[in-house]
């Protein structure tokens, strides 16, 4: 698969995000040709952790939220992490980047703790999606259907939805994310 001319914003805050599930999908969408850009809410190193609790490695970001638009890109990422994944629900700029992508048609893609943000932008209502299973009251809460596997792909709504439970699920998740961009069919 290539793809080349494809463009993908990752979400993070400057710290907490889990380490693989900000690495990982970006490291696979690259090998497939795509433009991924990390953007941060601050422009300063994002320190990782590792099961919420171990630092992990501390990356560069590429930009801030607040820089960012839809505009010019194919898809959003939502990494996980717990404290990454409450600080961005309650990040103005990370609601308006998600709502963007959603109203425009684009994937929006969440793992683990990162569909915490769709509660908060109501993208989760009517749809059917997975989350770390903590979070399954909050998702049913807000209207979505939540099931236990490892990437769930959501075609019934305006924009596609790609949901994963936890890092074992990466090479999933990951593999949806390029099947979306690769203009694969719709896994309901």
């Amino acid at each position: 698969m290539s793809l080349d001319g494809r463009s993908v914003l990752v979400l993070t805050t400057n710290y907490g995000t889990e380490q693989d599930e900000l690495k990982k999908p970006v490291a696979v969408l690259r090998e497939n040709g795509a433009h991924v850009v990390i953007a941060a809410q601050e422009d300063e190193p994002v320190q990782t952790l590792v099961s919420d609790r171990d630092p992990g490695e501390t990356i560069r970001p590429d930009t801030t939220l607040g820089r960012e638009t839809a505009d010019g890109y194919d898809a959003v990422v939502v990494p996980g992490g717990t404290v990454n994944a409450d600080q961005l629900r309650t990040d103005a700029d990370a609601r308006r980047l998600v709502s963007a992508f959603a109203d425009a048609g684009k994937p929006v893609a969440a793992i683990c703790h990162g569909p915490w943000l769709l509660v908060d932008t109501g993208l989760a209502k009517g749809r059917e999606l997975t989350s770390y299973p903590s979070l399954r009251p909050d998702l049913e809460n807000a209207g979505g259907t939540w099931t236990d596997h490892a990437v769930v792909v959501d075609t019934s709504g305006p924009h596609r939805l790609i949901t994963s439970r936890k890092p074992d699920d990466l090479a999933a998740f990951s593999a949806a994310i390029v099947d979306a961009l690769d203009g694969g069919g719709n896994h309901a």
